[in-house]
């Protein structure tokens, strides 16, 4: 009697093997489709980063001067902002940031903006945001990977049109100069209380393993395949602003 339980055991071990080798296959093949999808997510957000970019600098009597963003030290754009909802308030959006070096432009930096005023003209959904940093003490901020615009550094709405008006220099004292695009229209947008951090789960999916802030927005990382449009888009839209400037 026992012989024969033993072999019953032993059958019913050999026939559970197969089920959990599929198990695991399946496992494994949900977990690439997983990160694939999310490298997925990252590449589209910075084709949308790129786009934003490309259209602003498409139409540069309504867009940002080019004195302005030859001043720049960083760019953060961040497509498609949405409400964050009824109880929590506010907006939230992924996007990219990069700041010049001596050779260039930085790998791209993942950032995750909430909360925040974002002023009367930001009422419907889908904005897109164009942050630039101007100075260095608004860069060493930004690097810090963690600030609230108008708090830790002080943001005005940014000046719009081929020639920067004459109040620009009152702005160009400001740390962050923030513009909005909504329905085809762009402007200077107050942007107060909104907090900029890294993406860490971005970051991750970009870089394949977590990279600090600084080490990215200060040169020295390879920007990988799925984020070069967005590099490339800020390469050339900044060197045209500053011959053109």
């Amino acid at each position: 009697m026992k012989r024969i339980l033993l072999l019953l055991s032993v059958f019913a071990f050999a026939l559970a093997i197969p089920a959990f080798a599929q198990k695991d296959t399946d496992q494994a093949q949900d977990n690439k489709q997983s990160t694939e999808q999310d490298h997925g997510k990252v590449a589209d957000r910075a084709q949308a980063a790129a786009r934003v970019l490309e259209e602003i600098a498409g139409a540069p009597d309504k867009g940002i001067p080019g004195s302005v963003m030859s001043k720049a030290k960083c760019v953060l754009v961040i497509p498609g902002v949405k409400k964050a909802g009824f109880v929590v308030g506010g907006r939230y959006g992924r996007g990219y940031a990069t700041c010049r070096e001596a050779n260039g432009w930085s790998a791209p930096a993942p950032v995750f903006l909430g909360g925040g005023s974002y002023g009367a003209q930001i009422g419907g959904e889908g904005v897109d945001l164009v942050l630039l940093v101007m100075n260095d003490n608004g860069v060493q901020k930004l690097l810090s990977s963690k600030v609230e615009i108008g708090v830790d550094a002080s943001a005005a709405a940014g000046p719009i049109g081929r020639s920067a008006s004459a109040g620009t220099d009152i702005k160009m004292n400001a740390e962050i100069l923030s513009y909005s695009r909504a329905k085809g229209l762009f402007a200077g947008v107050e942007l107060n209380g909104a907090k900029l951090k890294q993406d860490n789960d971005s970051t991750k999916e970009l870089y394949g393993h977590d990279v600090p802030f600084r080490d990215l927005l200060s040169g020295q990382t390879q920007t990988p395949p799925a984020a070069q449009p967005f590099l490339a888009e800020v390469e050339k839209d900044f060197a045209a602003a500053g011959s053109t400037k």
